[in-house]
């Protein structure tokens, strides 16, 4: 295990942790304080309290809690499909 082996494993796990702090940030928005950042997402996402706490449940459930994550990317689903409420 030289240094080579570390500089790649540093190339491959950086990006995943960058991109795994983005969702959480994304999702902790979207719950906490009910709205999305962006207009995008403003415009896709119709609740985004349920959506956030479906993203949460994918980021929380990972690989390890397989239906967790299942039943967060429901939650997401229905984040985009439901109507925002008035």
């Amino acid at each position: 295990m030289g240094t080579a082996f570390a500089t790649m494993m540093l190339a491959v796990a950086a990006p995943l942790i960058t991109l795994w702090l983005a969702c959480a940030v994304l999702e902790v928005h979207g719950l906490l304080l009910g709205r999305m950042p962006g207009r995008w997402l403003q415009r896709h996402v119709g609740q985004p309290r349920v959506w956030g706490a479906g993203a949460l449940s994918v980021a929380a459930g990972g690989f390890s809690h397989p239906t967790v994550a299942v039943i967060g990317l429901g939650l997401i689903a229905l984040g985009h499909a439901m109507k925002p409420s008035p």
